[in-house]
């Protein structure tokens, strides 16, 4: 359970960095794509550090990290390659791809910053209650840490390119809907949870372990 737990959150993030370059609205309100992945991967690291403890939490975060330099570079370099004379979308290719390295550089600064306050503030909670009230601290640490990722990530990204009123309009929308997506998620955490402590538990030389 831990690899895919792992292997998920690595798998959402560069998702999230390639959807961010799109904007959809919801009435007058604008947001990037990002929105719809990107705040599953707390709840990920909240279920990492609750089952495996705050190192494997930390780990994961840092792998994540490695993991997006990796994909910056590998699709710079696939933008440099000279593109075959059947291949007509390099243009696309490049203003999809090439106009995520903004993207990804605010991710970036905004994932360390949200997501190391993220798993500090988890077990901060979990320190002071123990087992009991997991629905409090992956809130808590979830809220908290997406209001840094979200200042810091839109203002990177598009400050410049949109109106200063559309910016703090951005700020604020994608807050609510991270806000509200983290209450929502909170049996998931409960139901996560379960599974990899069941899957903990399950002798290793089980054929049932799926690790």
């Amino acid at each position: 359970m831990f690899t895919y737990l792992n292997a998920l959150f690595v798998g959402l993030l560069i998702l999230s960095n390639i959807l961010a370059v799109k904007l959809f609205s919801i009435g007058h309100y604008f947001l990037p794509a990002a929105v719809i992945v990107y705040v599953v991967t707390y709840l990920i690291t909240d279920v990492i550090g609750e089952v495996y403890g705050r190192k494997a939490a930390q780990r994961t975060v840092q792998a994540g990290f490695f993991t997006q330099v990796i994909a910056l570079i590998f699709i710079y370099i696939a933008i440099q390659l000279p593109a075959a004379p059947v291949f007509a979308s390099q243009d696309a290719f490049h203003t999809i791809l090439g106009g995520s390295f903004r993207v990804i550089i605010a991710s970036l600064l905004s994932y360390l910053a949200s997501q190391n306050f993220d798993v500090f503030i988890f077990h901060r909670l979990k320190e002071a209650h123990g087992e009991k009230k997991l629905w409090l601290r992956n809130n808590l640490s979830t809220m908290g840490s997406q209001l840094i990722d979200t200042t810091i990530f839109i203002t990177i990204a598009f400050a410049g390119t949109v109106p200063f009123k559309v910016l703090i309009s951005m700020i604020i929308t994608q807050y609510i809907v991270k806000f509200i997506i983290a209450i929502i998620d909170t049996p998931i955490a409960y139901l996560l949870v379960r599974w990899a402590k069941k899957d903990k538990s399950t002798p290793k030389d089980s054929p049932m372990t799926a690790d």
